[in-house]
Parts: C-alpha cells; sequence; structure tokens
C-alpha cells in the first residue's frame, strides 16, 4: 500500500471527515496538523500546486486534492486502486 499523507487542521470538519474515510477503509496515514506546525503550511502549499485550504491529501506522489476528491475517487470506485498500486 502506498504512503497516504494528509494535511489538517483540528478545527476543521472536512479533515475529520477525510480521516474517517481512511480509518474506515484501514489505511495508514501521517498526519500534518499545519496549526500545530505552521512551519508545514508553506511546504504544504507548495507540494499542493498552490492549494491553501486543508485537508491536502497524498498518496504516494500524487496529490488528490482534498476531501471532496477523496470521496470522488471512493464513489468512482478509483480509490482502492490507487491505494495499492
Amino acid at each position: 500500500m502506498k504512503t497516504v499523507e494528509i494535511y489538517t487542521s483540528p478545527l476543521c470538519g472536512f479533515c475529520h471527515a477525510a480521516k474517517r474515510l481512511l480509518n474506515q477503509k484501514g489505511v495508514t496515514f501521517s498526519e500534518i496538523n499545519v496549526l500545530a506546525q505552521p512551519d508545514r503550511k508553506a511546504e504544504m502549499i507548495q507540494r499542493a500546486n498552490g492549494g491553501r485550504t486543508v485537508p491536502q491529501i497524498f498518496i504516494g506522489e500524487t496529490h488528490i486534492g482534498g476531501c471532496d476528491e477523496l470521496y470522488a475517487l471512493e464513489q468512482a470506485g478509483k480509490l482502492d486502486p490507487l491505494l495499492a498500486a
């Protein structure tokens, strides 16, 4: 399974929803809290090609976007193959 990283904030409902889906699927992920580690926000923006909102989700080296994109991949049946590839 590919490495999953998610940039989050504890105040973000979309972050909680994205983590909930990943947890339901049994996916282990690294969480980077940009409120607790504000220096990592610049890193997130650069990796996400300017994306400034959380969550920003990466599967392997692929930036998939935020919560809506994660759920869209799941609905389309494309999330599991992306995680396994």
